[in-house]
């Protein structure tokens, strides 16, 4: 299976880590971003896993940002995807977000 996976700076080192465990799984990996820790922003990154996946050029795609909330909101834009939200932070340590 394609897979893109693509992360703000504050995913950054965890995106590598995912990469090298789908690589090993077998699956072909495209890094769509972050290259390093220097700040980025977010939408951006949702914004090229979106096309990615719109394209059909990759099958599926996992975005990581330091909080997740921040991806989250950011694919709302993108009917594409379906978040999955997992974080070692304590709910308000970085970002908070109240969805009514």
């Amino acid at each position: 299976m394609r897979i893109a996976v693509a992360s703000d700076h504050a995913g950054f080192s965890l995106k590598g880590k995912v990469a090298e465990y789908l690589g090993s799984l077998g699956h072909i990996v495209e890094d769509l971003g972050t290259c390093d820790t220097t700040p980025v922003d977010y939408p951006d990154f949702a914004e090229a896993v979106a096309t990615a996946v719109l394209s059909k050029r990759v099958e599926r795609a996992v975005l990581i940002c330091g909080s997740g909330v921040g991806a989250s909101v950011a694919r709302t834009s993108f009917e594409v995807f379906a978040p999955a939200c997992a974080t070692t932070r304590t709910p308000r340590t970085r970002a908070s977000s109240t969805i009514t």
